[in-house]
């Protein structure tokens, strides 16, 4: 079997340092071993500090991706890793394109997002590689009786890839309490993805990527997360603080 990836601590949050995610997820599913994938930033750091639902719902996970530039920048200064930063969008953009290539059979299902915009993301992949096999989607958006019903649709299709766009924490939380609907499948929490896969909204200039900076973009699109955003240098101080304590390993 091929080896767990090696694991880090990140304000006592776990994250996993790796150079191939997508290969290693490609084993899970060739194995069949079911496998939640958190993608972690700085942002949800500071939630899980807050919300033990949720920092036990990341502890638990079987991977645990360094999203955010905060991450990535941690894990250097820290414990001098040669990490690279493994954005979620970019994750499962090269599973999608790597499972059409190796594995087309593989069963995808798409869940969150607004009323129409994943139907439109599930297309846009289609047009894409038109061998997948998307075999279903279904917006966040829902009564307790459409979720049942849901549930029901995920039961009988077990499908082994599982997108959730629900944005974070509700996303990582209804995965935890849900997986077991389909116990082989990996299940990745893609926040606003089916927004930019449908077209919807668009992804930061590479330059601003590559300079740790999309945050900025972000914060551009939706000004509304301002105060979310006061996450980050709440994050920086507390790194600082682990530094001087030599805290962190696990």
């Amino acid at each position: 079997m091929f080896k767990p990836p090696q694991m880090f601590s990140v304000l006592g949050i776990p994250v996993h340092v790796m150079s191939n995610y997508p290969g290693w997820l490609l084993e899970c599913l060739q194995h069949s071993i079911g496998t939640h994938v958190v993608t972690l930033n700085a942002e949800m750091t500071m939630q899980a500090e807050r919300n033990q639902a949720l920092a036990q719902v990341i502890q638990n996970a079987e991977l645990v991706i360094p999203d955010g530039a905060g991450v990535v920048l941690y894990l250097r200064w820290l414990f001098w890793q040669k990490v690279q930063r493994c954005p979620g969008i970019e994750l499962s953009e090269s599973l999608l394109q790597q499972i059409g290539q190796q594995q087309p059979d593989t069963k995808l299902f798409f869940y969150g997002g607004t009323p129409g915009v994943v139907a439109q993301a599930a297309e846009f992949w289609q047009q894409q590689i038109p061998k997948l096999n998307i075999v279903g989607t279904n917006s966040g958006y829902h009564t307790p009786e459409e979720e049942e019903l849901l549930k029901q649709r995920l039961t009988e299709l077990q499908p082994q890839l599982i997108f959730v766009g629900l944005g974070v924490p509700r996303q990582e939380l209804w995965i935890a309490q849900n997986r077991h609907l389909c116990p082989q499948a990996i299940w990745i929490g893609v926040g606003g993805s089916f927004d930019i896969w449908s077209g919807i909204k668009t992804r930061a200039p590479a330059w601003l990527g590559n300079n740790n900076l999309e945050w900025l973009y972000r914060l551009y699109q939706e000004p509304w997360r301002w105060r979310r955003m006061l996450a980050l240098p709440e994050f920086v101080v507390k790194a600082f603080i682990y530094r001087l304590t030599a805290r962190g390993a696990i």
